[in-house]
């Protein structure tokens, strides 16, 4: 039996509390403050900076599944924005003492500095289980050690669900920017995206994009200006682009009706790329529905089958919503599936120069099968413009 853990004057206990009444105690790291979100497993075993700054878990309480956490500590180059936007972070055992040349860090320290609350020391693969099992839920961590746990599940079951906030408003832009950008390094080689010298010029939609998609975007060659998430249709045709791209983010997408009314113009006047909420998105724009999935896709192990090639692709995913491919009208194709459940991975328009993808072929962190997709962006924003 698992010895149960102890406070100390640096790792004081802690507690986690699930909305079905689970309660645990491990030991806090990170800030001193409690917070609710909703709990779900990451299956990734590196890249954690890049997952505790990616703008779609907002609202979300992270668990990973790699038992060892913060060993390479953190550094300012792998952030995928500028600030964390998890609810808490849930690891077996958090390394005290990174040892990497690039470290500028400590984990817990690096939590702290940003108001998020960790806590270690837990069976982790149980709970993964129950989240596989009994679906995504809400999850408590806090250090009152004084509370019953009743009272904490009563405080969990209280809280805002995932679904009920629009979180993509809270991570977007304030205003325009442009995103110059590539690749520091460059790990695959870079699309043509000039003509004559004339660099292509798309707009795009910040639902809580990762800068390496913007990365990717402007190591193809394309002029790139940021935008809101509420930016209306005619303030980007104003822009003149060549094309629209529709980032990741997160929550619901259905809530989203800015983006998908605006979208809906769109798609009819230039070519368009969706990512993860964008792929919901234009799910939503040609009629369809999505659905919140039982626990989600989150990892950077997840086998994607390319519909139109026979391929499949080893990919990064990052989402607990999914289209349903009942709700398709006859004029958009199914394009990718995923090899583990059958859900909709992609999408294409027959008619119209659209497309779209539920997972991140930026892969921060993550493998690089599907960085092709940037290409058959610059590909389509060629041939509409002949």
């Amino acid at each position: 039996m698992p010895t149960p853990p102890t406070s100390s004057p640096t790792r004081p206990l802690a507690r986690l509390a699930l909305e079905d009444g689970t309660v645990l105690v491990g030991r806090g790291f990170g800030a001193a403050t409690e917070s609710v979100g909703e709990l779900v497993f990451n299956t990734s075993m590196y890249g954690y900076q890049e997952i505790l700054t990616d703008p779609s878990y907002r609202g979300q309480t992270v668990l990973l599944t790699q038992p060892h956490i913060g060993n390479y500590g953190v550094n300012s180059d792998d952030e995928e924005s500028g600030q964390l936007w998890l609810s808490g972070l849930v690891v077996h055992e958090l390394c005290a003492r990174a040892s990497n040349f690039r470290s500028a860090l400590e984990l817990s320290d690096y939590l702290a500095q940003h108001g998020v609350p960790g806590i270690d020391g837990l069976d982790t693969r149980m709970l993964t289980r129950r989240i596989r099992d009994r679906g995504e839920q809400r999850v408590l961590i806090t250090r009152d050690t004084t509370s019953t746990d009743a009272q904490l599940v009563e405080r969990v079951r209280k809280a805002p669900k995932v679904a009920d906030v629009d979180h993509v408003l809270k991570v977007t832009t304030a205003a325009n920017y442009p995103w110059t950008q590539g690749y520091t390094v460059p790990f695959c080689p870079p699309a043509p995206g000039q003509v004559q010298g004339k660099r292509r010029r798309i707009v795009a939609y910040d639902f809580g994009a990762k800068r390496n998609i913007l990365r990717s975007l402007a190591a193809c060659g394309l002029e790139v200006t940021v935008v809101p998430a509420n930016t209306p249709a005619a303030a980007v045709l104003e822009l003149q682009p060549d094309g629209v791209f529709l980032s990741n983010g997160p929550g619901d997408p259905a809530i989203c009706r800015y983006a998908i009314d605006a979208a809906k113009v769109l798609v009819q006047k230039l070519p368009v790329f969706g990512i993860c909420l964008g792929h919901q998105i234009l799910g939503h724009v040609f009629g369809g529905t999505t659905y919140k999935m039982k626990f989600g896709h989150h990892g950077g192990n997840q086998p994607v089958l390319d519909l139109t090639t026979g391929k499949v692709e080893i990919t990064s995913q990052n989402h607990s919503y999914a289209v349903d491919p009942n709700s398709l009208p006859d004029a958009v194709q199914v394009t990718h599936k995923n090899l583990n459940d059958n859900t909709v991975e992609g999408l294409q328009h027959k008619e119209l120069p659209v497309f779209s993808v539920q997972y991140h072929p930026e892969a921060a962190p993550g493998p690089h099968d599907a960085l092709y997709l940037f290409k058959r962006f610059v590909d389509l924003l060629e041939t509409a413009r002949c």
